[in-house]
């Protein structure tokens, strides 16, 4: 199959289109107007700092519903002795340099570049990426960010300084987007800790039909 060259028009080709690999596109930007048409359509960038501007559709797909969602007693009995503060939307400039800080002092590559820090604050700015944050006294200790569209949660990316830190926010992500109707969370990659908390892979037809019927 071939890659796609994008235009300055913020659309993208059919999905279905994409290589095994899952990539399907290269270039265009990251304004606010082509995140949205890209994360419509399950489509997300992935690309390392230098490199070109690269957009992906996995296929099969891991996506956690909420009604599945899973927590194991000995989660809930840890977190209910913790002293964590759960906050939404509060911090997201620092959750998101945090989660792409804590993989570059792992000494492994992140996605996380300036500038697509400086792009999701603007899609948090307008009111569409959305961060939670996990307190310990003053310090952030763990945190994730993701993209609210319709009734669909695009689950970014996490990070934890202290143990149980990122699944306390995690399961605070949870019960808020349950109470707030959300059908499906998208975890874009299969990793046996979401695994864990009940999510699962589906094929990537499927996947798009929830996003039509989910996504006005």
């Amino acid at each position: 199959m071939s890659i796609f060259q994008l235009t300055q028009t913020p659309i993208f080709p059919d999905p279905a289109l994409a290589e095994e690999s899952g990539l399907l596109a290269v270039g265009g930007d990251l304004s606010v107007e082509r995140l949205i048409a890209a994360y419509s359509k399950g489509i997300f960038p992935w690309y390392s700092e230098g490199d070109p501007l690269l957009w992906w559709f996995t296929d099969p797909r891991l996506v956690l519903f909420p009604n599945e969602f899973r927590v194991s007693k000995r989660l809930k009995r840890t977190l209910k002795n913790s002293n964590f503060n759960i906050t939404f939307n509060t911090a997201f400039n620092q959750t998101i340099t945090a989660c792409g800080n804590i993989r570059t002092e792992n000494d492994e590559e992140t996605w996380i570049s300036s500038d697509i820090k400086t792009a999701y604050t603007k899609l948090h700015q307008a009111g569409f990426a959305h961060s939670v944050e996990c307190w310990l006294d003053d310090d952030l200790v763990g945190g994730l960010y993701g993209v609210a569209l319709g009734n669909v949660f695009f689950g970014e990316s996490m990070f934890a300084r202290i143990s149980n830190a990122s699944k306390a926010a995690l399961v605070a992500l949870v019960a808020r987007l349950q109470q707030q109707g959300t059908a499906v969370i998208d975890c874009q990659m299969t990793t046996n800790h979401l695994l864990s908390f009940g999510a699962r892979e589906i094929g990537g037809a499927e996947f798009r039909s929830l996003l039509q019927t989910h996504i006005p």
